[in-house]
């Protein structure tokens, strides 16, 4: 019953981040609701691509630290970068568990991304 259900991302401009995600990851996401608002399923939990704002629930600061499961921290990196986003760590190994990078999307948000061993 405790497991995670649903993650959102909140983005200064959702269609941008829409772009971002579908072009490093390759989820697609699907206009719902209000206008800057995107829901899709990303394995097998529901996300959306929301707008940030302050009313009538204001954005959550800081950061639930997530991390995203690749083939090639390296080759998700690049297209991280190419897509607009940053590296804020490079990749460095954690022996038997995995190599991992943070990085930043083109609204500011971080994330890891680990190829797990």
């Amino acid at each position: 019953m405790n497991t995670l259900s649903h993650f959102a991302i909140n983005a200064e401009d959702p269609d941008r981040a829409v772009g971002f995600y579908g072009a490093v990851f390759g989820w697609q996401y699907t206009a719902w609701g209000p206008p800057g608002f995107y829901m899709t399923e990303v394995g097998g939990l529901h996300s959306a691509i929301q707008k940030r704002q302050d009313e009538p629930f204001p954005t959550v600061i800081g950061n639930f630290e997530c991390s995203i499961a690749v083939d090639d921290v390296d080759r998700v990196s690049a297209l991280i970068v190419a897509n607009g986003g940053e590296i804020t760590m490079p990749k460095v190994t954690i022996p038997s568990v995995c190599d991992i990078a943070r990085v930043k999307d083109t609204e500011g948000n971080t994330f890891s991304i680990c190829r797990y061993h």
